[in-house]
């Protein structure tokens, strides 16, 4: 078989793995609504978001505004739309600074061993020594507010996670036969990594790293709930939530909506990593 045919049948088999977890299909069309809606939410929004009108001010869901105004008298639903730009954007970016940069450096300790190792591993043994929620408040309250600084901060905290992960498998993989023959005959680090060590350990990274997207959305959240994300009054869901708490007897839709704008995204997410973990275990592929 060619190499070209191989891997079209290694992607045929990895489809019908996930395709065969009812759960994850479910999970993957949810999540692509939700993103569908924010993509689309400057044309599918009934009102501007951060247009006031406080003679329409906590208004229960009606017709006219179909998940409420806040006390503002601004469209609850056009702010959850626009919102859901913010957090899947700021979850995924995060994600992938942290999943380039943490498998990099997981890699490279892993693979060069000695002093390089001792220092890399040692300083995310420390990291890691942290909760997440207490590092994003830590180096957010370093770099300040703001969704490029939000991406940053919560990208920083996951860098060590991802080098956790990819430090062990490249400690098995150098022992590996082949690997000592490609050195022999000449071949540079950089091939070598990007040949033997990166296809490897890439299965389990990417799981992770569609895990850690829900986490990085909750972190989001948690930090506009602190006042440490994204400035009001531009929306996302966790200062939505956040504002709605004072409001949470006479008017729990302001939190209740965007909170299970939360539940359900992070939710979906989950389920689509539960069908990649399927895909990454050999003894599940079909």
């Amino acid at each position: 078989m060619s190499e070209r045919g191989k891997k079209d049948w290694e992607g045929g088999k990895a489809w019908r793995t996930f395709k065969r977890n009812k759960t994850a299909l479910l999970g993957s069309a949810i999540i692509l609504a939700i993103i569908a809606l924010a993509l689309l939410a400057p044309w599918i929004s009934p009102h501007d978001p951060l247009a006031q009108n406080l003679r329409s001010r906590l208004n229960a869901p009606s017709q006219a505004y179909l998940l409420g105004t806040d006390e503002y008298g601004r469209d609850a639903l056009s702010r959850i739309l626009w919102g859901a730009r913010i957090s899947l954007s700021v979850g995924i970016l995060s994600i992938g600074f942290g999943l380039l940069i943490g498998t990099a450096m997981g890699t490279i300790a892993g693979y060069r061993g000695g002093f390089a190792d001792g220092i890399i591993m040692r300083i995310v043994d420390v990291l890691l020594s942290f909760p997440v929620l207490i590092s994003a408040i830590l180096v957010v309250a370093i770099l300040g507010p703001g969704m490029g600084k939000l991406i940053l901060t919560i990208g920083v905290i996951f860098v060590p996670r991802f080098a956790r992960l990819a430090y062990g498998p490249t400690l098995a993989i150098k022992e590996r036969e082949y690997v000592y023959s490609a050195q022999v005959i000449g071949a540079g680090h950089l091939r070598i990594l990007t040949r033997y060590f990166l296809p490897a350990i890439l299965g389990d990274v990417l799981v992770a790293a569609t895990l850690w997207v829900g986490t990085a959305i909750l972190t989001e959240a948690g930090l506009s709930f602190l006042g440490l994300g994204v400035s009001p009054p531009i929306p996302t869901w966790g200062n939505m939530v956040k504002t709605g708490i004072d409001y949470l007897t006479s008017a729990p839709w302001l939190s209740v909506f965007p909170g299970l704008s939360i539940f359900v995204t992070v939710l979906s997410i989950n389920m689509i990593g539960d069908g990649l973990r399927d895909v990454a275990d050999p003894k599940l592929r079909i």
